[in-house]
């Protein structure tokens, strides 16, 4: 692998008003589906070998958008599964449980279709894309979430999954890893393509 562009879907309901949105399968809002047809112009420029998409709807309508049409669907791509916290805000959830922070304190157990995850959950997924990635020729793309693509970069760069709390990442931006002499590095993060 030569580079691996990141793509974070375009915005829903859920993701603009700070609903954790893990499982939940929402449709891109009209400014999510616009942001994602911002990304095209970026696509366009580049031939990838592998494109790989979650299989939520806002993940491949943004990769549709974008101009992504040629991909394969990857469960390992789904955002973390917030458990008994999905579809609730960060406030919502101090309320009841003071300082919590996802990164340090993880998530409850919810109902059968949310059953939650650990963080080294997700992290076995993202090993799993990026050794995916490492074994293909050329370029990859993926499109998928904010916290998932988080923890990606994190395992890219062979640190603890819960380092992905100091790499933000915006709704309908694109961030790139690649190597420097050899080795994993961060090229582009969180960048806004206009």
């Amino acid at each position: 692998m030569d580079e691996m562009l990141l793509l974070r879907h375009g915005e829903t309901e859920w993701s603009r008003d700070g609903k954790h949105t893990g499982l939940t399968d929402l449709p891109l809002t009209e400014r999510g589906e616009e942001q994602a047809r911002a990304l095209a112009p970026l696509v366009k420029e580049r031939t990838f070998d592998l494109v790989l998409v979650s299989p939520a709807q806002r993940a491949r309508r943004t990769a549709e958008l974008a101009g992504l049409t040629d991909y394969e669907v990857d469960a390992d791509l789904w955002e973390w599964d917030y458990g008994g916290y999905e579809g609730i805000t960060t406030p919502a959830i101090r309320e009841n449980h003071s300082g919590w922070y996802l990164w340090r304190d993880g998530v409850i157990p919810g109902d059968a279709a949310h059953p939650g995850e650990t963080a080294e959950q997700v992290a076995a997924r993202a090993d799993r894309v990026i050794a995916r990635a490492k074994a293909t020729p050329g370029t990859v793309a993926l499109v998928a979430h904010g916290h998932f693509l988080r923890v990606l970069a994190s395992r890219w760069l062979e640190l603890p999954p819960e380092d992905g709390r100091l790499f933000k990442l915006d709704t309908g931006t694109y961030s790139r890893l690649g190597f420097e002499h050899a080795k994993p590095v961060i090229t582009t993060w969180n960048a806004p393509v206009s």
